[in-house]
């Protein structure tokens, strides 16, 4: 039973093993913590609780995505400036946008493209000719772009786009479809849309 759940583990987290993601985040349990646990239901995790999957992009840190896993810390970590490493409280609406839509998407992977952009950060990507907002909703703390890998290939940024307001989503949307950078911008600012480059 214990190696049945250890290979489901790791096939839900992706390719790496279960003492690789216990090291990347320590609140997930280690092989040799459920080896000690009585099997029990109570003591199992349950496998059809996990929703999914959060990469980021940028550090290929993996979180589980369940009903209550990350925490809003954790969250905030995962989504912490990628140049200065700064984190910054998140709007909770946006992990829950992202539980809703790992939800229609079960087992997905869910990667973080950008979360909290800190002012140097906003800057420098604007110098480089990026298409970001001088004053961004990503500085607030307030935005996420993501992509999401589900079992059956990769969904569109306009399906996303479209589950999103299904789930009523009545902040900000984005979409970017360019070939070599393809992800959905979700914010809890004004109710708008837009496709980005």
């Amino acid at each position: 039973m214990l190696r049945w759940l250890g290979v489901a583990l790791s096939a839900a987290i992706g390719t790496s093993s279960v003492a690789e993601r216990t090291a990347r985040d320590p609140s997930l349990p280690t092989a040799e913590h459920l080896s000690r646990k009585k099997d029990t239901k109570e003591s199992r995790p349950e496998l059809s609780d996990l929703l999914g999957t959060l990469v980021q992009t940028h550090t290929d840190e993996h979180v589980v995505l369940d009903a209550e896993s990350p925490s809003a810390d954790r969250f905030e970590a995962l989504l912490a400036d990628r140049v200065t490493g700064q984190a910054h409280g998140i709007d909770p609406q946006l992990l829950e946008a992202l539980r809703a839509l790992a939800r229609n998407h079960p087992g997905s992977r869910i990667e973080i493209v950008s979360g909290y952009r800190s002012e140097k950060l906003n800057e420098m990507l604007r110098k480089k000719g990026h298409h970001v907002a001088t004053h961004s909703q990503h500085s607030l703390g307030h935005a996420v772009d993501f992509r999401i890998e589900s079992p059956s290939g990769a969904i569109s940024p306009l399906d996303l786009e479209r589950e999103l307001r299904d789930l009523g989503w009545s902040g900000g949307v984005g979409v970017y479809l360019s070939a070599g950078d393809r992800f959905t911008h979700a914010d809890v600012g004004p109710n708008r849309r837009w496709n980005g480059l």
